[in-house]
């Protein structure tokens, strides 16, 4: 069985999950723009790729897919899960099972104020999230919210760009300089992560692995401690049945004065989805079952509580000659 992995610069831990979960009668195939990506040379197979706003992208893609064989195909990046999902029929006529939610879905999730104003329609409690500085300010005066607020970029990843903002003045120097900016309230609860599979066939979560985040940098957590709460399975239960997810999520909650807060929404596999792995919770082995057609049983909250993550460097070394 062999796995289409698009984007994965850093990724390597998470490669060596799907290397060792597939066996070797499978093939791992890695892309990234970055020739020096680490996590290519940790795959079966690297390829040089074109940035992904590239007009041969997409046909660079289904190639790669062609010549390889690949029976699934996902993306480690944001930006590119729209795009898999626009071109799934494209895919799909190859024989390529895309693990990436419905075009609806994906623009959704990308987009931060559009996700405010749908959950909020779906009655699940979530951050406040205003477009513009002017629409924060009416609710400002009102006294409805206050400082510290978070800016971020709207159509952002990865925690680039975001920001702490303590004053109204320079809250409206940073809203004027950027235009593409979201204003959120700041939370002073608990850090909340969940690596959940949506199956495929049966269009449902069937595994949940919940951490609480204890340090982080960009890009994501790099220490967390894994727990369990069926409030937060039932949750999790309820408001992806609001979506059209197919495959890994990664989602962000907010715990505060006993309640769950929505975040966001990352449909595909989290940085921290190592710390799952680790403690038994397979996905790479539920895409395998639903790449051959099978559903799989729902399992939610199989692993053991009070586990650590602590993330660390590693390196890979190559010759210049020799990188793909």
């Amino acid at each position: 069985m062999n796995i289409l992995l698009c984007s994965v610069g850093r990724r390597g831990e998470l490669i060596k999950n799907f290397k060792s979960s597939l066996g070797e009668r499978s093939t791992i195939v890695a892309t990234d723009c970055d020739p020096t990506a680490p996590a290519l040379y940790i795959a079966d197979k690297p390829y040089i790729v074109p940035e992904i706003t590239a007009d041969n992208y997409l046909t660079t893609l289904l190639e790669i897919c062609e010549r390889e064989k690949i029976k699934a195909v996902t993306t480690f990046i944001d930006p590119e899960i729209k795009l898999l999902s626009e071109n799934r029929e494209r895919f799909s006529a190859l024989g390529v099972e895309v693990l990436a939610p419905c075009r609806k879905t994906a623009s959704i999730c990308f987009d931060k104020y559009d996700m405010f104003k749908y959950i909020k329609q779906c009655n699940i409690k979530t951050v406040k999230t205003y477009p513009s500085f002017e629409a924060f300010f009416v609710d400002y005066q009102s006294q409805e919210i206050d400082f510290p607020v978070f800016v971020k970029p709207r159509t952002g990843s990865g925690s680039v760009g975001a920001t702490k903002v303590k004053s109204l003045d320079r809250l409206k120097l940073l809203c004027e300089d950027n235009q593409d900016l979201v204003i959120q309230e700041f939370m002073e609860g608990t850090d909340i992560s969940a690596d959940v599979y949506v199956d495929t066939v049966q269009h449902r979560p069937v595994s949940v692995f919940l951490k609480r985040k204890l340090a982080t940098t960009i890009g994501g957590a790099n220490k967390t401690i894994s727990f369990k709460d069926e409030a937060l399975f039932e949750m999790i239960d309820e408001l992806t049945q609001y979506f059209d997810f197919r495959g890994p999520i990664d989602i962000d909650f907010f715990y505060k004065e006993g309640e769950y807060y929505l975040s966001e929404i990352n449909p595909r596999f989290g940085g921290g989805y190592v710390h799952a792995h680790r403690c038994g919770v397979n996905f790479i082995k539920l895409i395998s079952n639903n790449i051959k057609g099978f559903e799989n049983e729902r399992n939610m909250g199989d692993y053991e509580e009070n586990v650590l993550m602590m993330m660390y460097d590693s390196v890979v070394i190559r010759k210049e000659q020799d990188l793909a």
